[in-house]
């Protein structure tokens, strides 16, 4: 890591135990002296909007993160959270966000999602697959464009997850651990 700096990972809907990407970049922070987080949020399999954002917002005020790595649904909990003034991180990395219309009954507190006017951070990528199936690449280049972020695209990466393929990754851990 270039800096030491404290490293939130926010999961999506079911978590993203081993071998997901996300477990795998949790062990990666701290086999380099990092400081991370990667808490499991409430009911993970059945999560309701209010209690993850309130569950969040205690993360951030005890944690205070400088970079948070959001999966999946853990982007729609960002976009909620951002509705309201917070404090500013400095980078965010939205993976794989489902679309802001996504019709799927467990998770359907959390929809439709309204944009924030912005996302309370000073540096913001957004990666995403061409065959995503929550969520279209038009969608996704929409709010990249709504916030002038730049968006990665990788080929036929379904969702970005252990499913796909995704365990070690070692692109995403190059970008939050500045590897060279």
């Amino acid at each position: 890591m270039a800096k030491k700096e404290k490293i939130l990972i926010l999961h999506g809907w079911g978590g993203s135990d081993n071998p997901h990407w996300q477990s795998e970049l949790a062990k990666e922070c701290v086999q380099n002296y990092g400081t991370v987080s990667f808490p499991l949020l409430d009911n993970c399999h059945f999560p309701s909007k209010n209690r993850w954002v309130k569950q969040l917002k205690e993360i951030l005020a005890d944690f205070k993160p400088d970079t948070v790595v959001c999966h999946s649904l853990a982007n729609t909990l960002w976009l909620w959270l951002c509705q309201e003034e917070m404090i500013t991180i400095d980078r965010l990395f939205m993976v794989s966000p489902p679309a802001l219309d996504t019709q799927v009954d467990t998770i359907k507190t959390f929809f439709p999602t309204p944009l924030p006017p912005k996302l309370y951070a000073k540096e913001v990528q957004m990666i995403v697959s061409d065959d995503d199936p929550y969520i279209d690449i038009s969608q996704a280049s929409d709010i990249a464009q709504r916030y002038d972020i730049p968006m990665h695209i990788i080929p036929n990466a379904g969702h970005i997850n252990a499913d796909s393929g995704f365990g070690k990754w070692d692109m995403i851990e190059r970008l939050i651990l500045d590897k060279q």
